[in-house]
């Protein structure tokens, strides 16, 4: 059994307590009773995540035809998952990819004249048609095909410039008095990883004097502030503001990153108010330091933040892809790394369920009347989400950007380590699951939100964690259990099919690969030119492993986590190499 007990007292400071003044009492009391319900709530998630993976055992041998059912009823959710998955990766690419065809600054830019805009789509549509149709006349197909692209575009941007000047949300701020900042926390990242971080943000396409840089490391990281005086010496040209943020590491927080970002936040706000920005025109990228930009970012960011009536209770999340060093990592990690964006491309396509993942885009205003990241968690992206989701009685929202933000996948300086450092990478992310405790609480203590939206982000939240943990063992072993348990049921109609029935319903959930790696193909960067044919086939033999990398790179990295959660064996902050 978990220990549940709150506080380790002595039998001194127990007897001590009856001469404490009463208010000190009651409040000792208080804590008591808040540390009791904080453990219990702990602990409810891994009881519900063992009692799903143990209890067919026991059902098996009592009433296997329960866990026959259970077993076909949770493949078939898990075949309609794998196609949820496959066609939402098809369509975000082609959102991706139609993202990527557009000049986002010059489209940003017309929004200070409307009219103007307007009336020069309609001028530049008919001649596009008119080439167009010249172009097909003339037996041209691929210039003519490409000449639709762009008339497509162009008459999608006519509409969304119709939709809004019939808005009656005011007026869209001007683009010009948005300024974005990049918040970069780093410790221990060398210098070559932070050089192509900053080189990237320098190289967007977005005007220098509206881009600033402010990059946090420790008081004590001698060579961390050496990294940042070498970067700002060699970009500091390129930006309104190079900032260097010394974190003094509070006493009583929780080391990691997200109360380096707390610290971070604070001062950069103090900061920019004291050179006289307004912050409300100014948002903040949360940018882990091994993260690029995509040259149009900006511009996007921009575009989707003013034309957004509600950007103050808005987070905007891109796409992470972790193709920095997609093809120098071991094949393991490469499937956990291609497993990872599919997923959040396929999130991507339902805000009402997106969260903030790694690095996202917000007001610095929000993040001041949020009160910026916590500073007594790890789990740091999800924390936030869920603290402004409550800050704003469930008014805040996660808007999706179909725009893709590199990273670095896990590389360590061997292969043992690196598989280590891939599991323990997992296993932090799967530390997400502290946000149902601390969901709870504030679930209780907002009533003003609808009861309904609680309980059903409550349920997605809480699904997301028991299928993380549960699926691979429900999949892989859950037919097999009531045949092995009970001979008498293998004997049944039912005993004897249901191995086929499973096998069917997985074949069909597996089949889905095929669109994940044709999409995946057109996604990731080119193989190494140096790679012979044997490496190439490998390369995309790789999917055939996907089942087991799953089972040991990510489904126990998040029984791991609760695993832990539940006995009180909290996490300490880890930073991942990415050598």
């Amino acid at each position: 059994m978990p220990d549940l007990r709150p506080l380790a007292l002595g039998a001194a400071e127990a007897d001590s307590s009856a001469a404490l003044p009463a208010s000190t009492a009651a409040d000792a009391q208080a804590q008591l009773r808040h540390r009791l319900l904080q453990r219990l709530l702990e602990v409810i998630p891994g009881i519900i995540t063992y009692g799903l993976i143990l209890s067919p055992i026991a059902l098996s041998i009592l009433w296997p035809q329960v866990v026959a059912w259970a077993v076909l009823t949770f493949d078939v959710y898990w075949l309609y998952k794998a196609v949820m998955l496959t066609s939402s990766v098809f369509v975000a690419s082609l959102k991706v990819r139609a993202t990527l065809a557009v000049d986002w600054r010059v489209r940003t830019m017309a929004l200070a004249d409307l009219p103007a805009r307007r009336a020069d789509l309609a001028r530049r549509i008919p001649l596009v048609e008119e080439r167009v149709a010249r172009l097909a006349a003339d037996g041209n197909r691929l210039a003519a095909a490409g000449g639709r692209r762009e008339l497509a575009r162009l008459q999608m941007e006519r509409t969304s410039v119709e939709r809004l000047q019939a808005r009656r949300s005011g007026a869209i701020p001007d683009p010009d008095r948005v300024w974005h900042v990049a918040l970069i926390p780093t410790y221990t990242e060398p210098y070559e990883k932070l050089e192509a971080t900053v080189r990237a943000l320098a190289e967007a396409d977005w005007p220098r004097e509206r881009k600033m840089v402010a990059i946090i490391t420790r008081e004590t990281d001698l060579a961390g502030r050496e990294n940042v005086a070498r970067l700002r010496r060699q970009f500091g040209g390129q930006f309104l503001h190079f900032l260097h943020i010394l974190d003094p590491l509070v006493p009583g927080i929780v080391v990691g990153k997200s109360s380096a970002m707390a610290y971070g936040g604070r001062w950069l706000y103090r900061r920019l108010v004291e050179l006289g920005f307004d912050p409300a025109e100014v948002v903040v990228t949360d940018l882990d330091s091994d993260y690029r930009v995509h040259p149009s970012y900006f511009g996007y960011l921009t575009w989707t933040f003013v034309t957004d009536p509600d950007r103050y209770r808005r987070l905007f999340q891109p796409v992470p892809m972790f193709h920095n060093n997609l093809w120098d990592t071991p094949m393991a990690v490469r499937l956990v790394a291609i497993g990872a964006t599919h997923v959040q491309m396929w999130r991507s396509l339902t805000p009402e369920k997106l969260i903030s993942f790694s690095s996202y885009s917000v007001s610095l205003q929000t993040l001041h009347e949020v009160d910026y990241w916590a500073t007594d968690a790890i789990p740091e992206d999800s924390r936030f989400y869920w603290k402004a989701f409550f800050r704003y009685s469930g008014e805040f929202q996660a808007m999706p950007l179909f725009i893709p933000i590199y990273g670095d996948a896990v590389r360590a300086r061997s292969y043992p380590r690196t598989l280590v450092e891939q599991y323990l990478q997992i296993r932090r992310w799967a530390w997400g699951v502290t946000d149902i405790p601390y969901y709870i609480h504030n679930a209780f203590a907002h009533s003003e939100i609808p009861r309904l939206t609680r309980i059903r982000r409550l349920v997605d939240l809480w699904l997301d964690h028991i299928n993380w943990a549960i699926a691979p063992f429900v999949i892989i072993f859950g037919s097999n259990l009531p045949l092995l348990l009970n001979p008498a049921f293998a004997e049944t109609t039912l005993g004897q099919n249901l191995p086929v029935y499973a096998s069917w319903l997985l074949t069909g959930a597996f089949c889905c690969l095929a669109i994940l790696m044709h999409v995946e193909e057109r996604l990731a960067p080119p193989r190494p030119a140096s790679w012979g044919v044997a490496r190439n086939v490998v390369s995309r033999l790789q999917w055939l492993l996907l089942p087991v990398v799953g089972l040991i790179f990510s489904n126990l990295p998040a029984l791991d986590a609760q695993t832990r959660l539940m006995t009180g064996r909290y996490l300490e902050y880890k930073v991942t190499p990415k050598a």
